[in-house]
């Protein structure tokens, strides 16, 4: 069997989206995200957090506070029961550093996973409460998942028209329960 993955949003997916979050204790997993992740690691999943950090370009959070950060969710995730593969990070912001390809929707920080991990795209899915992390996965062939926490509620009829989403779930409960059932019933 091929090796497969999720990559996923942080703020809005697994975490409540607090706004610019710079300390470590911001961050809280939203229920039912520790049993979510497990059903999809005990599937074999690789897990991987793909999240736009511009809190660094802003000036707000220097890189050694954004891995003081990581630090927590791995932290979080561990005694959840679950172990990420990888957390990236694009620190940047358009309006202050420029274009770059880490950004999502540029799908940088996903290609950096899928070569690291020898991922195959079609294998693999996305979770995100905007459509720019869905956009991220559709340009590199994944399967992809809105959600409605976080920003998602807001997001849900821009997100809905634009047509980037294959499923809409309520949670990230909802995500693995999706997820699963496309990978028995062959939707990938």
């Amino acid at each position: 069997m091929k090796r497969w993955g999720v990559f996923l949003d942080r703020d809005g997916t697994l975490v409540p989206d607090v706004g610019y979050a710079r300390d470590p204790g911001q961050l809280v997993l939203y229920r039912g995200t520790g049993a979510a992740l497990r059903k999809l690691q005990k599937a074999g999943a690789v897990l991987i957090v793909v999240s736009n950090q511009s809190v660094v370009a802003r000036g707000l959070l220097d890189l050694e506070g954004l891995e003081r950060m990581n630090v927590r969710l791995m932290s979080l995730m561990k005694r959840a029961g679950v172990t990420l593969s990888a957390v990236y990070n694009c620190p940047h912001h358009p309006d202050i550093d420029g274009p770059c390809d880490c950004r999502k929707p540029e799908p940088g920080m996903i290609k950096k996973g899928l070569d690291t991990f020898k991922l195959t795209p079609s294998e693999c899915f996305i979770v995100g409460d905007h459509a720019t992390d869905l956009e991220a996965g559709r340009r590199v062939g994944m399967r992809t998942i809105h959600i409605l926490t976080g920003h998602g509620r807001r997001h849900r009829n821009a997100i809905r028209s634009s047509g980037v989403a294959d499923a809409l779930v309520r949670d990230i409960a909802g995500a693995a329960d999706w997820i699963l059932e496309a990978r028995t019933s062959g939707r990938t």
